[in-house]
């Protein structure tokens, strides 16, 4: 794997490790504005029982997705209306708050992260996100936990900015070891519905993931292996039941092997 990363902050040694928590994995997706109570607790016992260098993602399950849907904003389409962007912006604050509280009753030192102060979108969908905040919160031994957001978008006022996208950017800026997402099924699935353990190219897949997009506003499971087989490293996408063992350095699920890897 190479480490001449864009921007690759210099304080980090390539031990960090970044894990997304899927938003339908934390919540109840169906029932708007409900937390999986018992799904938060297990996974945050399982980062609780980690000792290394940790960066959390979420997602926005039945918070964020509603809500962005409901004001027509998405990773492509966006507003200029301020009361729509809050109305997004704050819906994601109520489940981070809950990610927090709920890492933090398992001795995790988790501060959080709002992307929308923070990240910017240029006019080609390019995700910037400054990361010496995030660094300085590690050195001081801190879990910063970050989520699907929306962000300022040159030209389209703001637009939504993924869980995904969030750790495809921490993986191009900091020297990331290991990245993991943790999702509701058990890794990418064939047409068979068994897990492909390994994809190197997006056709190795495209039948059974799709074109492009799924039904959320972020663009599913296709969207999701194409960022990942964009980044600089391998990541593995996983189940519920895999994110332990991923912690503990196995590799669950599937790999979808990073350009550098």
């Amino acid at each position: 794997m190479s480490d001449e990363r864009e921007g690759a902050d210099a304080t980090t040694d390539g031990s960090l490790v970044v894990v997304k928590l899927g938003g339908s994995v934390i919540t109840e997706k169906d029932e708007r504005e409900t937390v999986d109570e018992a799904a938060l607790d297990a996974a945050a016992a399982a980062v609780g029982d980690y000792e290394g260098d940790l960066v959390v993602v979420h997602g926005g399950g039945s918070f964020g997705h509603p809500a962005a849907a409901d004001r027509g904003v998405s990773s492509t389409e966006g507003t200029r209306d301020a009361a729509d962007a809050v109305a997004v912006h704050d819906a994601m604050g109520r489940l981070n708050a809950a990610v927090v509280d709920c890492l933090a009753d398992h001795g995790v030192a988790a501060l959080p992260v709002r992307p929308l102060s923070l990240a910017r979108k240029e006019d080609s969908g390019d995700l910037r996100l400054p990361s010496e905040g995030i660094t300085a919160m590690l050195e001081e031994g801190f879990t910063p936990v970050l989520y699907g957001d929306v962000v300022v978008t040159e030209g389209q006022g703001v637009t939504v900015a993924s869980g995904d996208a969030l750790v495809a950017a921490l993986a191009r800026k900091l020297a990331v070891g290991r990245v993991g997402l943790c999702s509701t099924v058990p890794g990418v699935l064939d047409t068979d519905g068994e897990v492909v353990a390994r994809i190197d190219a997006f056709a190795d897949v495209a039948a059974a993931v799709g074109a492009s997009d799924s039904t959320d506003v972020t663009g599913g499971m296709a969207a999701k292996v194409r960022a990942l087989l964009d980044l600089p490293v391998t990541a593995h996408v996983f189940g519920p039941d895999g994110l332990s063992a991923f912690l503990a350095g196995e590799s669950p699920g599937t790999a979808v092997v990073g350009t550098d890897d």
